[in-house]
């Protein structure tokens, strides 16, 4: 479980904006925020760096 949405909205961006930074469609990245899908761990660190978080921050214990 992640919880690349609570930051998102904490932050204020769009799922879109970070589809774009991220060089992945909108359906992925929703696919991440919704948490039917998780993203590799590399793209984990991606996230993180492009919000400017923690990787450990985009993780829940669940």
């Amino acid at each position: 479980m992640n919880r690349i949405k609570e930051v998102l909205e904490e932050k204020g961006i769009k799922q879109t904006w970070l589809a774009e930074k991220l060089g992945k469609s909108y359906n992925m990245v929703n696919s991440y925020v919704q948490n039917r899908q998780q993203p590799r761990i590399e793209v984990l660190y991606e996230i993180a760096k492009i919000l400017d978080v923690n990787a450990k921050d985009l993780l829940k214990e669940e």
